[in-house]
């Protein structure tokens, strides 16, 4: 068994892990963080992407010991400081860029990454930077727009339900 402490969403937060275990594993299971979803296990989906040290990462593809001392932002940690969604969740709210949700918490943190490096891109820059998130609901046309409104670029409003 080895040690770990990291600081997930501002706090620091320690657990002892197996070698094999994965960041995964160590945040929904011993951390009770359960926002990061897992979807493969093989880093294929994108559900379990969370920010270590401020770099989009898959966390089925990391181990645990490997981020020992490193600062963690999980789905968890993107609301605002009172509890209320922050602005990419709002703007996944308000452009229905979720279905199921399980995608959902990869896509946002995928989108913060992607806002982080380029504060305005282009829909076709989008579309590229989520190509490690599969999303099997939306087709991820409302997702980009959600993103691009995140952005703080216009995007057609939604459409009224009928």
């Amino acid at each position: 068994m080895t040690s770990v402490t990291i600081t997930v969403n501002g706090q620091s937060r320690s657990g002892d892990v197996e070698g094999r275990t994965l960041l995964s594993t160590f945040l929904r299971d011993q951390l009770t963080l359960t926002g990061t979803h897992v979807g493969c296990d093989t880093s294929q989906c994108g559900a379990c992407v969370v920010h270590v040290d401020g770099e989009a990462v898959k966390a089925c593809s990391v181990l645990a010991a490997d981020v020992d001392g490193a600062e963690i932002t999980t789905i968890e940690g993107m609301a605002n400081a009172d509890g209320s969604l922050g602005v990419i969740q709002q703007a996944f709210q308000d452009h229905h860029g979720l279905q199921c949700g399980f995608c959902t918490p990869g896509m946002v943190m995928s989108a913060a990454a992607l806002l982080k490096e380029n504060p305005k891109p282009t829909e076709a820059e989008v579309r590229h930077y989520l190509e490690g998130n599969i999303c099997r609901c939306t087709g991820y046309h409302n997702i980009v727009k959600a993103i691009m409104a995140a952005s703080g670029q216009d995007v057609a409003p939604p459409m009224a339900a009928e």
